[in-house]
């Protein structure tokens, strides 16, 4: 890492060659004082900067190097775009996103340093910041096919590690979660990725997503008996509604038995008809077709919100965020506390988000076309 100096690029970078290293990683995105100092983001901000550093390096050494990128700038591309086209073997995306950690009651931060209990703005790390890291490895990957991405960002798990390599990444790198816990982080997700890779060969689990099965109905993790297959109607799960439900599971479980009754259909997998293991390589850049520009989203294929009543604890979390910053298209009965999607909803999933049960609230196929509701149309005349 060095200010925008051709002299200290060029004798640095010859300097690591010498010692032995393989390959270089450019700091051009730290911000943790650097910029101030005109290093770190304050170079990598601005893609001529990057592009003449990079062709400096370029010139200074043999062996492969790597421009890491900041996400705190408006178009990451542009600073890949540079990076590329100045002779870097790849990028690094991305640095940590600029913050403040945080402010205690009294108003003093969080971490203060010195008598005054002074901060400063430093670097975010973590999954909280795997959105935005997803975003740039995907972006750079669309812009320049097969140019090299090194993954980092949140990568907490095999899945996260994952989602980088269906985005575009050729590698991950890992460090919170290392700080976190240890370096055996990296044996356990060696083992997730080759899980999924070889559940993806596995017809018969088409249906789970990634290491998890299919969301049996439960409440909080316990699987329920359907109330309306019983007596062809819906129960609440409070009160004494809840009483009348577990007399009616009760004298089911009797009619049935309680081994019938809770037995799960299992997937039995056929070895002798198993596909390839797929590779790492096969999975690298895998959801780019997918991802685009808000204009090539097809409005007329519309999604809307189904709630399982069944499943549903009817705390009416769901109603209120519709209500409050939605569509109002939930009702909720006063009585029974029941749920019901009306034919306003747009999609928008905030039930989904706010929901304590998961699966509970599942996004289907909007039935019939959606006629938007803008209230009261506007006069043709101006009205006096």
């Amino acid at each position: 890492m060095c200010a925008y100096s051709k002299d200290d690029w060029t004798k640095l970078a010859k300097m690591a060659e010498n010692s032995g290293a393989d390959a270089l990683e450019l700091n051009l995105s730290c911000p943790h004082g650097m910029g101030e100092r005109g290093m770190g983001l304050a170079c990598g901000q601005d893609p001529e900067l990057v592009l003449n550093i990079c062709r400096w390096v370029r010139a200074a050494i043999k062996i492969p190097f790597f421009a890491k990128l900041t996400p705190n700038v408006t178009n990451i591309v542009n600073i890949a775009t540079a990076a590329h086209e100045g002779g870097a073997d790849g990028v690094t995306a991305t640095n940590t996103v600029s913050g403040l950690m945080g402010l205690k009651a009294d108003g003093k931060a969080w971490p203060a340093i010195g008598k005054e209990s002074r901060t400063t703005y430093g670097g975010v790390s973590g999954n909280a910041i795997r959105p935005i890291a997803l975003r740039a490895v995907s972006a750079i990957a669309r812009a320049l096919p097969g140019f090299p991405i090194l993954a980092t960002g949140g990568i907490d798990s095999a899945e996260a590690g994952l989602q980088f390599l269906h985005c575009g990444a050729s590698v991950l790198q890992v460090c919170s979660s290392i700080q976190n816990q240890d370096f055996t982080v990296i044996d356990d997700y060696i083992t997730g990725l080759k899980t999924m890779l070889y559940l993806e060969s596995i017809d018969e689990l088409h249906d789970w997503n990634g290491q998890s099965p299919p969301t049996i109905r439960h409440q909080k993790g316990k699987q329920i008996t359907k109330i309306s297959d019983i007596i062809g109607k819906h129960l609440p799960s409070f009160g004494p509604y809840m009483e009348e439900r577990k007399k009616l599971v009760t004298q089911y479980k009797k009619k049935v038995g309680i081994v019938n009754e809770n037995s799960q259909e299992t997937t039995t997998v056929n070895n002798d008809k198993k596909k390839p293991v797929p590779t790492i390589q096969e999975m690298i850049g895998r959801a780019l077709p997918q991802i685009g520009t808000y204009g090539d989203l097809d409005n007329q294929q519309q999604m809307v919100a189904l709630i399982d009543e069944e499943m549903c604890i009817n705390c009416g979390k769901c109603y209120m965020t519709c209500n409050d910053s939605g569509y109002q298209s939930i009702t909720f009965d006063a009585k029974t506390h029941l749920p019901h999607v009306t034919q306003d909803c747009t999609g928008c999933t905030l039930c989904v988000s706010v929901c304590p049960i998961i699966d509970c609230i599942k996004m289907v196929p909007r039935p019939t076309p959606y006629v938007p509701n803008r209230g009261i149309p506007l006069a043709v005349q101006p009205v006096p």
